[in-house]
């Protein structure tokens, strides 16, 4: 009687996987690497804040996850305020200094690349106080809730207009 022997088709070796995998991502790399480089370079953004600030530190993650480089200083949110010439009466819990604009507050990401983008004679961006649902002030603590808020244009003697409203 002859035995009937079947056997598996050889598998693909972990050496040839491997090759395999590096000659597709060699293929890939270079478009990859272009489109990276085409993409516009967004400047630093510096924040003053407070270190035991959990809001500020939620929206730097906000401009993180929104393509902004980023340098935190933990101490100096007021005397930076004052510095730069943001009014007292726009100011929050975080202050920042993104390409010669100033930014106070809860400035949503979308507004700091608008004003990149336009390039307004103005000081910079405010969002008074700390809306609940504007980005650092929209974590699972807070329930889903939005308030309404102006993103304010603070113009260099401190007068503003409404730059964009969030309802």
């Amino acid at each position: 009687m002859n035995a009937s022997h079947t056997t598996a088709p050889p598998a693909v070796s972990l050496p040839r996987r491997r090759l395999a995998l590096g000659l597709a991502t060699a293929a890939l790399a270079p478009g990859w690497a272009l489109a990276q480089s085409r993409a516009p370079k967004l400047p630093v953004v510096q924040v003053w804040k407070d270190p035991n600030c959990g809001c500020c530190k939620d929206w730097v993650a906000h401009l993180v996850e929104n393509g902004f480089p980023t340098k935190t200083v933990e101490s100096g949110n007021t005397a930076a305020r004052a510095r730069l010439g943001m009014p007292v009466v726009l100011g929050s819990c975080h202050t920042a200094l993104v390409d010669g604009y100033v930014l106070e507050g809860h400035v949503p990401a979308r507004e700091v690349r608008r004003l990149l983008k336009e390039r307004p004679k103005a000081l910079g961006l405010s969002v008074p106080r700390m809306p609940v649902g504007s980005p650092g002030m929209d974590g699972p603590a807070y329930g889903g809730r939005k308030d309404a808020f102006d993103v304010l244009l603070v113009a260099k003697d401190g007068s503003t207009t409404v730059y964009q409203t969030y309802a």
